[in-house]
């Protein structure tokens, strides 16, 4: 009789896994420059061949903490009179309830310093916030909409998540949605002058 148990994570498994907590630790207190391979290896307990032997580089390391998915809405199921809205409702849902806010706070601490790490910012804004906004609206005129929703969530997230300015982490979800949501609509349709 066969029984599904999970299988138990391999020894290669486990320190690949205790490397990537390591490194997402240290990459979001110093940022992508200010965290080394020696750093990370020292964190995780281990030779740094062996970081360079899981992840080939601390480019790849670092790609792998950073991975973010911002899953914004599926265009099929939300419709244009709501789609600022339900983009701010997922944003706050990702960075408020989930542990994938992570990689972007890896990203965007390191970001401002690091090109590497300004061009992974780049790709999820231009992979996963450009093609929902470009099923509303003009389609010439969707990277300029897409990098203003780009701009309100990156500056949201920045001041409440990074900088923790006190009169913007003390908004309520709700008070964010009502605030943030129309100018999201405004942006990703295009409605209005922009």
């Amino acid at each position: 009789m066969s029984t599904n148990q999970p299988k138990k994570p391999s020894k290669s498994e486990r320190t690949k896994a205790q490397i990537l907590e390591a490194a997402r630790e240290l990459f979001v207190q110093h940022g992508y420059d200010g965290a080394s391979i020696r750093d990370i290896a020292a964190r995780a307990s281990i030779d740094p061949a062996m970081v360079i032997r899981y992840f080939h580089s601390k480019d790849e390391l670092f790609a792998r903490a950073a991975l973010f998915d911002l899953r914004l809405p599926e265009t099929q199921v939300t419709d244009q009179a709501s789609i600022g809205d339900a983009i701010i409702r997922r944003f706050l849902r990702i960075w408020e309830g989930s542990p994938t806010a992570t990689g972007m706070v890896i990203l965007l601490r390191s970001a401002a310093s690091n090109e590497f790490a300004a061009e992974k910012v780049r790709d999820v804004f231009a992979n996963q916030v450009r093609p929902v906004v470009a099923a509303f609206g003009d389609p010439a005129d969707a990277g300029r909409r897409a990098g203003l929703v780009a701009s309100q969530l990156l500056g949201l997230a920045t001041c409440r998540y990074l900088l923790r300015l006190p009169p913007v982490v003390a908004l309520s979800q709700d008070e964010i949605i009502k605030n943030v949501g129309p100018v999201l609509q405004r942006y990703a349709t295009g409605a209005g002058e922009i």
